[in-house]
């Protein structure tokens, strides 16, 4: 999983991402991404949490404890050390009870949060309050 600042870069190589697609959560609290190709990955970012981040990893010199990521053949979601964002305000709203399926992700938002997952059901789901990895 990419777990560096290079993401913008990364989307911006034609050859990396075949498909795209950034949404966000009615609340406006939560925007995502979801990228296919060469480099896949779902990726949510919070704007706004209320519980305590966990401190970051020692090689982690950027953003930490906003970001979280699955990447295609990830065995776990992961809080993400990021110096970007994929908050796109003029991403699509993606309702609460609705779904995204792109590239084998799987991105549900609800009035609770929002759940990315990859193939093999591994993801996130993350909300103000809480996130969980799994």
């Amino acid at each position: 999983m990419l777990k560096t600042a290079a993401l913008l870069t990364l989307l911006a190589t034609p050859t990396l991402a075949d498909d795209l697609m950034f949404f966000q959560a009615p609340s406006g609290n939560i925007f995502c991404m979801i990228a296919t190709g060469d480099w896949s990955e779902a990726r949510c970012d919070l704007m706004q949490l209320t519980n305590k981040i966990p401190p970051p990893p020692a090689d982690c010199d950027l953003d930490y404890g906003h970001a979280f990521g699955i990447g295609l053949q990830d065995t776990r979601g992961a809080r993400l050390c990021a110096g970007d964002t994929v908050a796109d305000p003029g991403g699509m709203t993606l309702g609460y009870g609705d779904h995204i399926d792109l590239g084998g992700f799987r991105c549900s938002s609800e009035k609770t949060g929002m759940t990315c997952t990859n193939p093999a059901g591994h993801g996130f789901t993350i909300a103000r309050a809480k996130q969980t990895l799994f």
